[in-house]
């Protein structure tokens, strides 16, 4: 009975590999942008699994960027060093002490993880903030928050020649400044310049959350532009999932081909998505 068992489980397995034949050719050379929020990165479990889906992607044709935040981990040093840090709708005050240990979180602590646990699975990551290679130039959002930047000039070429390469980019959201600041870049929002930047094909959008969801709760699987604003106009789509659909719009008006909303706690989350008929999450296209 266990050989049965085993030989049943076999059989599912090749006929998931054969299902996927035609989805591994659509994402052949496609650039995918993968956001990974810091909530996301709980367990070595959960980071090992994430990395293993990563480093497939690429054996298989795709050329996947990922983007980390990290506000858990910026948090607890931040309070390690008693140094208090605000927040103003939704946006954390950066001040130059502040700014600092953001980076040091971001570029060091959180990015370095990320790439060690994509190497250890066979992949060939580099690690990178939005400072180097001018790849992300920022203005300051609002002088209210001190040190915290929005995207303005993007230069793609260092991402494309790791591409060539195959190497994979983790992109810590920092940006650098006209005059030699460094910015504090909300996670969501340089995961969307960057994708738009470079045209992808997908952004993915991880989160806590199973996806956009109606008024009943049902999670809705596909969505144009159009209705997000409606949903949002209603009310329905309100609170943390604001940010993430506007971050999905901007995108999808930079050109990326479609967003994508989906829970990165559930495992193998983006292979789901991106190789399977019924996908997951929330998709969102253009009108």
């Amino acid at each position: 009975m266990k050989t049965q068992n085993m030989n049943r489980d076999w059989i599912a397995t090749a006929a998931t590999l054969s299902s996927a034949l035609p989805y591994l050719q659509r994402y052949t050379d496609a650039i995918v942008v993968i956001k990974l929020g810091g909530h996301a990165m709980g367990s070595d479990a959960a980071m090992d699994s994430f990395a293993r889906d990563v480093v497939l992607m690429q054996q298989v044709g795709v050329n996947p960027v990922v983007v980390h935040g990290g506000g858990p981990m910026i948090n607890a040093l931040l309070d390690k060093l008693a140094i208090k840090s605000d927040f103003v709708n939704g946006k954390r005050v950066t001040d130059a002490a502040t700014v600092e240990v953001v980076e040091m979180v971001l570029s060091g602590l959180v990015n370095k993880r990320i790439v060690q646990a994509i190497n250890r699975q066979g992949g060939r990551a580099v690690g990178l903030s939005g400072k180097d290679a001018n790849l992300m130039i920022c203005d300051q959002t609002d002088p209210a928050l001190g040190f915290v930047g929005t995207p303005a000039d993007m230069d793609t070429r260092l991402l494309r020649s790791l591409f060539e390469h195959d190497m994979i980019p983790v992109i810590a959201p920092l940006g650098a400044g006209r005059n030699g600041e460094t910015f504090n870049v909300n996670g969501d929002t340089a995961a969307g310049a960057i994708a738009a930047a470079l045209k992808a094909d997908r952004l993915l959008l991880l989160t806590d959350v199973s996806g956009v969801k109606n008024a009943e709760g049902e999670v809705l699987t596909e969505l144009k532009a159009a209705q997000i604003r409606q949903l949002t106009a209603d009310g329905v789509i309100a609170g943390g999932m604001i940010p993430k659909t506007e971050t999905a719009l901007d995108a999808i008006d930079g050109g990326v081909r479609a967003v994508v909303i989906l829970d990165g706690r559930a495992p193998n989350a983006c292979l789901l998505e991106l190789f399977t008929e019924h996908g997951a999450g929330s998709l969102i296209r253009p009108d």
